[in-house]
């Protein structure tokens, strides 16, 4: 008897996982963390770094940013398969490789994956697979990513959204009619949007009849009063002790050296002085209780909320809720204050966990907020904005570029951390078109991270913003596609970041 105990107790940890108390005791936990954790996804631009804090953390991609030189970045040999029409699609692909099977079963521990996007089916391969999904349920992040079911959750949480009206639209005639409270110049939205694609600004019969079919007939529709503001977003992450609140970033939207898109998301800027410190305190509580919301409707971990900064009377509103990480996450995860402390995304995996822990709410969010815990960058995501199709030979690959006295873009050495960034005549490029594709109107040719900021007085770009976007741009070239050969493009609109 006393030998079949001893073998069970050998079997048995040698101690459980103790309390966490402190910041000191989350990153050492995570420093040793033994559990295979994979984010799956086109790219792994979204969570970039968080495998330098988490160790066994390691990325499963479609698109190989890094021609193999990442250390942690597992890109499986292309197959055959359908035409993508969502990252749902690509992470079903994914998962469903016999590479990436392989991969999982020789785990030792039970793989945990997070995602950019999920659904039901990538679930339901996760099941089969044996690994755990550490997000909410699909369903439930579906529910909140509704704009109409977002308003409902911010009213619940006393978070304003700009002056609105929720309805179905017939016709011309009808929104006339429904939109009577919030005026004639309106932005609609549909109830899922991406960057930017279901937005419309409709102020004439002219500017409705473009978008008609994109309108009519789509369920229900957030009318919204149009305002002049100025875009924000701040990422946050619910836990069992409370909303952990990042801190408030400007937005780039609709710059046509970008995107192609009116109101389409092109990038984010973070430094101290943003907006004054009314705006960032409302900011914050407002995140707070939304968070804390969405913790009553049983969400837990990541999420975003966009903002809306009236200009002409500093009224901020809600604008959207995106449940899971963005293309903001970068930005947020890299900032000094999460240098000093831990990266947000690491409290997401704290809450998924299951390992006991405290976590002083308010003194982390009062100590995020400082502006001597915030440094300057930027980030432009570059997008095809010409309505043309070709094929690239070449482009530029990942790493560090200079900018040039004359104005041109030089590439200086591979690398993969932004980090590396010294001043404001470097950037990080993440290369994300490769030779061999298309090069369509909107497709995503990488994302430049730099410090400092890309807006000047006005909003505007900078002229060393210019500058880095057509030096990027300069270096990638393509053959031209006959017209015979051509084939369509279908909408390649669908997220990848």
């Amino acid at each position: 008897m006393a030998d079949k105990a001893a073998k069970k107790m050998a079997k048995r940890p040698s101690s459980k996982v103790k309390h966490l108390e402190t910041i000191s005791d989350i990153r050492r936990y995570f420093h040793r963390n033994e559990r295979p954790i994979f984010f799956v996804s086109a790219t792994n631009f979204n969570l970039l770094g968080i495998d330098e804090w988490c160790r066994n953390f390691k990325f499963i991609s479609y698109i190989d940013c890094y021609d193999g030189r990442h250390p942690n970045v597992f890109v499986p040999t292309e197959v055959e398969h359908p035409e993508f029409e969502s990252i749902e699609d690509i992470n079903a692909y994914l998962l469903e490789h016999k590479e990436v099977v392989d991969l999982l079963k020789s785990c030792k521990k039970k793989p945990v994956m997070v995602f950019l996007m999920f659904d039901a089916r990538v679930e339901k391969i996760c099941k089969e697979l044996g690994v755990d999904v550490w997000f909410p349920k699909a369903s439930l992040r579906k529910k909140i990513d509704h704009k109409i079911e977002t308003v409902r959750i911010g009213d619940a949480a006393g978070v304003p959204s700009v002056p609105n009206v929720l309805s179905k639209i017939k016709d011309w005639d009808h929104l006339q009619e429904v939109s009577k409270p919030v005026g004639s110049d309106l932005v609609l939205q549909s109830a899922f949007g991406d960057s930017g694609h279901t937005t419309f600004f409709i102020k004439s019969k002219k500017d409705f009849l473009r978008y008609e079919s994109e309108i009519v007939g789509q369920g229900e529709i957030k009318i919204m009063k149009r305002i002049d503001n100025r875009g924000t977003a701040v990422e946050a992450c619910v836990t069992k002790q409370g909303t952990v609140v990042g801190p408030l970033m400007t937005e780039l939207v609709g710059f046509k050296q970008l995107t192609p898109y009116r109101g389409g998301w092109c990038g984010n800027e973070i430094f101290p002085d943003a907006f004054d410190d009314n705006i960032r305190k409302k900011c914050r509580e407002y995140t707070e209780r939304f968070g804390d919301q969405l913790g009553k409707e049983g969400y837990r971990g990541y999420f975003e909320l966009d903002f809306l900064i009236d200009i002409n009377d500093g009224e901020v509103y809600m604008g959207e809720c995106n449940p899971r990480v963005t293309g903001a996450s970068s930005m947020t995860n890299h900032a000094a204050f999460a240098h000093a402390d831990a990266p947000l995304f690491l409290f997401h995996l704290l809450e998924f966990s299951n390992v006991p822990f405290s976590l002083d709410v308010e003194a982390l969010n009062a100590r995020w907020a400082d502006p001597d815990n915030i440094d300057e960058w930027c980030q432009m995501v570059i997008k095809h904005t010409d309505d043309t199709v070709d094929l690239l030979n070449k482009a530029p690959e990942t790493g560090i570029y200079s900018l040039q006295p004359d104005g041109s873009v030089k590439f200086e050495r591979f690398d993969y951390h932004r980090r590396a960034v010294a001043n404001e005549n470097e950037a990080f490029f993440l290369r994300i078109l490769q030779p061999g594709d298309y090069r369509y109107e909107g497709a995503d040719l990488g994302i430049l991270v730099t410090r400092g900021h890309a807006m000047g007085k006005g909003f505007g770009l900078k002229k060393r913003a210019k500058q880095w976007i057509d030096g990027i741009k300069a270096q990638f070239e393509a053959d031209e596609v006959p017209t015979a050969e051509a084939v369509p493009i279908s909408d390649p609109a669908f997220k990848i970041m």
